[in-house]
This record gives C-alpha cells, structure tokens and sequence, in this order.
C-alpha cells in the first residue's frame, strides 16, 4: 500500500532579489502504527522484579498531540514454567509489574491487546559476565591524547555470547551504544575499551566531547540475544549518521508481530537481559 504524502508548503525569502518563491515538499508519513518500549533488564545482583514497558504510538510529521496508549492489555509470559505476569496501565502510556521473576536462559513472550489487534514478541534472557576491573588510559585507543575506558570481564566458555554496552553521561544529550559478540574472544579475558573521538570540525554542532577528568560515566554492559544483536547493530549502525560515503537508511522492523493483522506490525522491541551497570569518575 502506497503511504500517503503530506505538502508541505515552504516560504523563503530572497532578500537578494526579494521575491517571494513557494517550493512544495514531500513529506513522506507512515500509517499510524503502535511504539513498543519493552526492555526488562535485570540488574545483576537485585531481584529483578521492578518493570516497565511503554506503548505509544507514531503520529504524523508535526502532529504534536498525545501519543501515549491507554487500555491496552498487557502480559509476559515464562515460556519454560508458564508464568505469567501481568503489567498495569498506569494511565500514561506506561505499564508496570513488581511481579516479574527472570530466570537465565528462559524464553520470553510478550502479549499486547490493544485497539482489537494482538501483538506477540519473544526473547531469551541470556546471563552476563561479571565485570572484574574498570580502567583509563591512553595508549589502545586512536588518539594517544584521548582518555579511553576498559571495562574487563571473562567471556564465558561456551561460544555464542553478544554484548550491548550503553555508556551515559549527564552533559549528554543521548547515550553511545555499542554491540560486539565472542566470535574472536570466546572464552577470553576480553579487555573492551571505549573512547570519544574528538572532531574539532563538529564541535559547534553539538559534538559529543571526548571523556575528560572529572566525567561520571555510567556504564551498563547487557548480555543479548542474537536476534536482538542483529537488530541493534543495524540501530547503532544508522545513528552513526549518513554521508556520501554511508549506507542508505533502511526501514528497520523490531520483533513485535501483529497477528491479527501482520501488515499493521509495531514499532520497537521486546528484549529480556540480564546487565551490570558500573559508574566510573574519570580522573
């Protein structure tokens, strides 16, 4: 089905010559479709039990009403001892369980209702290596005048293991995302560092700046599914931007199925992981 186009009637002024030229934009908008923030993540070391997922829903270009779902019908279910655990409406857009049991190498499956239509998603959760040591220097990274971070931990023996590492700090705007798997390291003590590049020809457009004394930096390193690594590294892939020397964008689909109607499928992911989380002072 061909998407509808919005025109989009643009005025510029040309003070040079002053007239006054009217250019038609095509904006290209998509059906309204449902949004699935669904990310149980387990802290290593806490039950777990605290969760939230978040249902909205995508609106067209400049639509600046509400997009928050209510009413929907929302449940997790063990796949292995059939649990299931109910989520809250909490009346804006969120959903909320202090139930939730995770359970290492259980499939999950998630069941939305909403508007007459059934959404269905699955992962596994998968356990996480500790992280034994976290360190700076300047000598792996790039730039030997540039801070990098290194976060040590043991993959585990057997081969398989996918990692997402997201690291934040509070002067930036969005997180940095990266993803990896064992293919090279498996069974490895695996010495993982992070560092910012600094380009000083972005600096005025809101570059991020490379790590300096005094960041705090909080590091969360997931243990992921591989069909949620293949998803993310497509995510982190596009955010890196697009130049003449970059792949073309593509529609990326999560893993929420519609199965009452398959070609009305949703937005976002269902993921379950287990984490760590680290919060580093650089000095």
């Amino acid at each position: 089905m061909q998407n509808p186009i919005k025109f989009i009637t643009l005025l510029f002024l040309c003070t040079i010559v002053s007239c006054t030229d009217v250019i038609d934009v095509d904006v290209q908008s998509d059906s309204t479709r449902l949004v699935v923030e669904a990310s149980l993540d387990w802290e290593k070391g806490t039950t777990g039990n605290e969760q939230t997922i978040t249902l909205r829903t995508s609106t067209p270009f400049f639509d600046t009403q509400s997009t928050d779902v209510i009413g929907a019908q929302v449940s997790v279910t063990n796949d292995v001892d059939g649990e299931v655990y109910l989520f809250t409406d909490q009346a804006d857009g969120t959903y909320t369980t202090d139930t939730f049991n995770p359970q290492l190498q259980a499939s999950y499956t998630l069941e939305i209702i909403y508007d007459g239509q059934t959404y269905t998603a699955n992962d596994t959760m998968n356990p996480v290596a500790d992280i034994i040591d976290v360190f700076q220097d300047t000598e792996d990274g790039f730039d030997d005048e540039t801070i990098e971070l290194h976060i040590v931990f043991n993959d585990f023996e057997a081969e398989g293991d996918n990692y997402f590492f997201k690291y934040e700090r509070p002067q930036d705007l969005l997180p940095i995302l990266e993803s990896g798997d064992d293919e090279f390291i498996n069974g490895n003590e695996v010495d993982w560092w992070f560092e910012i590049n600094d380009d000083e020809d972005d600096d005025d457009e809101g570059n991020i700046k490379p790590l300096a004394p005094g960041d705090v930096v909080t590091i969360n390193m997931h243990s992921i599914s591989r069909p949620y690594y293949n998803y993310i590294d497509i995510v982190i892939d596009q955010l890196g931007g697009v130049g003449i020397f970059e792949s073309t964008p593509v529609a990326i689909k999560g893993n929420c199925i519609n199965t009452t109607n398959p070609d009305n499928y949703a937005h976002g992911y269902f993921r379950v992981t287990q984490k760590n989380t680290i919060i580093y002072t650089v000095e």
